[in-house]
């Protein structure tokens, strides 16, 4: 396997890693995937994977020995970094898990590749996986993050993330380490842990519950699908400026009630699924909650002549489609970890 380029995945079990798995895998990757398994890791999202060109190591990314003896072990060219606690509602609950991952796993990913790359002068880069929540509410600037944005997060979940992003620009500015970054928009696709909002509409419609939406429904986000997310981190990986960090998004917003009225529109559309308890109820607001997330994705079209190639209704028919016939999915999740309701502690 001289020839085929190894790659680490930190969090590949999780919804965008196990994506981003299984794209690499099919452009002949070697994948090296570094997961601890932890609540939203799912072995089911690779539960159809036998390949001889990928393996897992169940293991903690704040185990430093640990990652580098598999840097020593397998040289790989590129790290991506996806491990992280991501959902805001629990890092209002608990933020303390939101600093171990986010911000000391990153410095011990950093550490870990900087030893590695210093005693064996080979060449490696990181991708490390951002958020677009490092930038804050734009609700009162009506504008579009740029790159080149300041930073204001409002939840404990967002500056875990931003923490992480200025570490890895201080190792790029005092080591001349090789980094870049991603900030991505909201992903929705096979596989994600429904907690989030897409996959919650989706269980709740098939289980025949009420949809909670967070006050009237009208907070903006910008969405994105995880297939595209993939084609644009590789795209990074070979040819994106070591240093840079880089917005991934379709430019384009929808507001929380609207994009619940689509699902249901789509879900609809197969009648056979859709209970009389099914509505749409509105919820206290979390606490601190951004109202619109929007980021100007230009430098990478420009730069690298990516662009989003699957349109929002298309990804979301194709996404009702998945987790319909993979209803195992959601029965493989505790129903507690799934329907209890958080941030509300405060």
């Amino acid at each position: 396997m001289k020839n085929i380029k190894k790659v680490i995945i930190t969090g590949g079990c999780g919804f965008i890693g196990s994506n981003l798995v299984k794209y690499l895998l099919k452009r002949n990757y070697f994948v090296i995937n570094v997961d601890k398994l932890s609540y939203s890791a799912n072995l089911y999202n690779l539960k159809d994977l036998n390949n001889k060109r990928y393996i897992l190591y169940k293991a903690d990314i704040n185990n430093q020995n640990l990652f580098l003896k598999i840097l020593k072990k397998y040289n790989p060219s590129i790290v991506f970094n996806l491990a992280a606690e991501t959902h805001v509602d629990r890092s209002i609950d608990s933020p303390k898990p939101f600093i171990h991952t986010n911000i000391n796993g990153v410095f011990n990913i950093l550490e870990s590749i900087r030893f590695y790359k210093k005693n064996t002068q080979k060449k490696i880069k990181l991708i490390h996986v951002s958020t677009d929540e490092v930038y804050g509410d734009l609700n009162k600037s009506k504008k579009r993050a740029k790159e080149n944005f300041p930073y204001k997060p409002s939840s404990p979940y967002a500056a875990s993330k931003a923490s992480a992003d200025h570490l890895i620009k201080s190792y790029i500015r005092t080591y001349n380490f090789p980094a870049i970054i991603s900030n991505c928009s909201n992903n929705y696709g096979p596989n994600q842990f429904p907690e989030k909002l897409i996959p919650k509409i989706i269980f709740n419609i098939l289980n025949n519950k009420p949809i909670p939406i967070y006050a009237k429904g009208l907070n903006s986000r910008e969405w994105i699908h995880v297939e595209d997310h993939c084609r644009a981190l590789l795209l990074l990986a070979s040819r994106g400026k070591i240093g840079q960090n880089y917005n991934i998004g379709s430019n384009n917003n929808l507001t929380n009630i609207k994009l619940t009225k689509l699902i249901i529109k789509k879900i609809k559309e197969k009648k056979e699924y859709m209970g009389k308890k099914v509505k749409i109820i509105y919820v206290k607001d979390r606490p601190g909650h951004d109202f619109r997330y929007a980021i100007n994705s230009n430098k990478i079209r420009n730069a690298l002549k990516w662009r989003p190639l699957i349109g929002l209704n298309k990804g979301i028919s194709e996404t009702v489609d998945w987790y319909i016939n993979n209803i195992e999915y959601f029965k493989s999740i505790s129903y507690k970890k799934n329907l209890l309701r958080l941030g509300t502690k405060i």
